[in-house]
């Protein structure tokens, strides 16, 4: 069991860089609150959907507990909590097809949600809990934010339209970037990686909110109709569950970012592409993690930020780089230390990215960011920012 004095030293040792402001990574127990707004008289359709839905949950790996509650003051107001092992888990879970089938029922009697996910940080209750919470991770210090929500989404359209479909994102009025008194919209970029499209978000505040305020814009509307024929994936826009499943499968989380060093007068933004083999996507995202996270105190490292985004097995990592993306392919790629990607052709598909395994070895960095690196489509800024 760890000691006090030892959670001190290594809370004093987490505290020395107040670099990253976002990992899923730390190995801490995660706490899950969903908000739930039930039609009103479907009570009871909701918590017979629930009960099934937490028995399949029930067998899911990581999972540990689960518990749901009703407002006192507001019958239609629900909450649910759940436990996880660590954060991995849960969104290998949260983002899966399986997932999406789960959560069908309870479309027809939920007016709206809002999910938070939280990792633990201190927890009281008494001796039982403490011995207990001796053998659970929890994290060792709070991390140092900058007040910025990074959220990406991710869809394929029909092959033979990628230009049409970049036309159509790269020409559109940017929504009004103020979303009420505390939400705002900072920075949206898009990329497009032969049929795959990426489209990043920076918000300050409310994602969920800054989300619907976009969703609503008569000019972002239009985007949305006119790349519909084009896409892969079918949905309707004016069918509230066709458009749900579109965007619950589109999302493509943020699972770990990092600022290094200061701010620099001038940066590149570039997206890079890591196909992941099949369901070695979250392995693949850790592993960038820890290279991000080690180049942070290098000071010559050309990267400034970096947001890694994963989803099944895409991730693609958003960088704003000092200076070229050429001088150094291999730290621009994440890819600096060698030695600890000893296992990148057990995880990256490189035929995705038509090459073989030769694109892995020392020496291939600028061949490898070459085929990775995304096309840049439209990169916009809220005015002052």
């Amino acid at each position: 069991m760890t000691t006090t004095s030892e959670r001190v030293a290594d809370s004093r040792t987490r505290q020395v860089s107040q670099r990253i402001s976002q990992s899923v990574f730390d190995g801490s127990r995660l706490r899950v609150v969903l908000l739930v707004d039930v039609h009103d008289g479907a009570q009871q359709q909701f918590l017979e959907a629930y009960e099934q839905l937490c028995n399949q949950v029930a067998s899911v790996p990581g999972h540990v507990s689960d518990q749901l509650c009703q407002s006192i003051e507001n019958p239609s107001q629900w909450l649910i909590t759940s436990e996880w092992e660590s954060a991995p888990p849960f969104l290998t879970w949260v983002n899966s097809e399986e997932h999406v089938r789960m959560v069908q029922p309870l479309h027809s009697c939920v007016r709206d949600t809002r999910s938070l996910r939280f990792h633990v940080v201190r927890e009281t209750g008494g001796p039982a809990v403490e011995a207990d919470a001796g053998s659970r991770r929890l994290q060792t210090a709070p991390r140092i934010g900058d007040g910025v929500i990074r959220h990406a989404l991710t869809f394929t359209v029909k092959p033979g339209s990628e230009q049409t479909v970049a036309g159509i994102l790269a020409d559109y009025a940017s929504p009004e970037p103020k979303v009420d008194d505390t939400t705002a919209l900072i920075r949206t970029s898009l990329f497009m990686h032969g049929n795959r499209v990426v489209r990043a978000i920076e918000v300050r505040g409310d994602l969920l909110a800054a989300l619907r305020h976009v969703a609503r814009q008569p000019e972002v509307r239009a985007v949305e109709e006119a790349i519909n024929p084009y896409l892969e994936q079918d949905r309707d826009l004016n069918d509230g569950d066709s458009a749900r499943v579109f965007f619950t499968r589109a999302a493509l989380p943020a699972v770990h970012h990092v600022t290094a060093g200061q701010e620099s007068p001038v940066t590149e933004r570039h997206a890079l592409y890591y196909p992941a083999r099949d369901g070695r996507g979250m392995r693949l995202a850790e592993l960038l993690a820890e290279q991000d996270a080690a180049a942070a105190d290098d000071t010559g490292n050309p990267v400034l930020r970096s947001t890694i985004f994963q989803r099944d097995d895409v991730v693609v990592r958003l960088v704003d780089l000092r200076g070229g993306s050429d001088a150094d392919p291999a730290s621009v790629l994440g890819l600096g230390d060698r030695a600890r990607t000893a296992e990148l052709p057990e995880l990256i598909d490189t035929a995705a990215l038509g090459a073989d395994a030769s694109v892995l070895r020392e020496g291939a960095s600028a061949r490898l960011l070459t085929l990775a690196r995304m096309d840049l489509i439209t990169d916009r800024r809220a005015p002052g920012v």
